[in-house]
């Protein structure tokens, strides 16, 4: 279906080319939605961040995302995670904090070649290399939407069409090129879907950041970094399990 990321960037743009947007902000999931989001803000004419979001691997079997933590350290748990039988407060606890620490690395890594951008008042286009469970994205969007953007759209090559609903009750908008309904893993839609290096992610950040010309940290809108949060968003009911029964 795509040839890699870089090949479905090129395609996605044209799904966004001539939309008006206010002051355009393209936020990318890192790592392979940095490649797609790089390709995104330099055809529009947009300036380009990262948000940091991460799953919530399920107990025994990594590969299945039960949630999502986000920057600010909340989290969004899939409506299945409640009912998931090695699912323990014990393991949320514990995942939780191996994902903050991972965010936190991250967070300190890209943070110095590109301050957070000011999200309030603009056209924020959040873009990853596709939408599985849609549990990062959502994460990313909850962050997004607390720093009162104009409008928040997501913008994917390819996302599961069992997610689209809950996707959009997160975002204005939704743009994407394919929804297959024989869904099982996004690498399954490109024909090259190797691992992007974090050295890729930061480069990537330089060449965006040194076409903004004149800008300090304080016009990106830099800041210090807010405490983290432990609220729990969730698809169904679900305990928090840093509270008190």
């Amino acid at each position: 279906m795509f040839h890699n990321r870089e090949d479905a960037a090129h395609q996605l743009t044209e799904q966004l080319r001539g939309r008006k947007l206010r002051h355009p902000l393209i936020l990318a999931i890192p790592r392979g939605g940095v490649v797609i989001g790089a390709i995104l803000a330099q055809k529009l004419g947009a300036e380009l961040d990262v948000v940091l979001s991460r799953k919530l691997h399920a107990p025994g079997q990594p590969e299945l995302a039960l949630g999502a933590i986000s920057e600010d350290g909340s989290i969004y748990l899939n409506h299945y995670a409640r009912e998931y039988p090695d699912l323990t407060d014990d393991y949320l606890i514990e995942e939780r904090r191996q994902q903050i620490a991972e965010i936190e690395r991250r967070k300190e890594l890209f943070r110095d070649v590109r301050p957070p951008a000011s999200i309030q008042d603009r056209s924020v286009v959040i873009t990853d290399d596709g939408i599985a469970t849609g549990s990062t994205m959502i994460a990313a969007l909850q962050t997004a939407k607390l720093k009162a953007p104009h409008e928040l759209i997501v913008a994917v090559p390819v996302v599961s069409p069992e997610r689209i609903p809950e996707i959009r009750r997160w975002c204005d908008d939704l743009v994407y090129l394919f929804a297959p309904e024989e869904f099982w893993a996004i690498g399954q839609f490109y024909e090259d879907f190797e691992q992007i290096p974090d050295e890729e992610v930061v480069a990537l950040l330089q060449v965006a950041n040194a076409s903004l010309p004149g800008k300090t940290q304080e016009s990106l809108g830099a800041r210090p970094n807010p405490r983290p949060r432990q609220a729990y968003q969730v698809e169904g009911p679900f305990h928090d399990p840093t509270q008190p029964h």
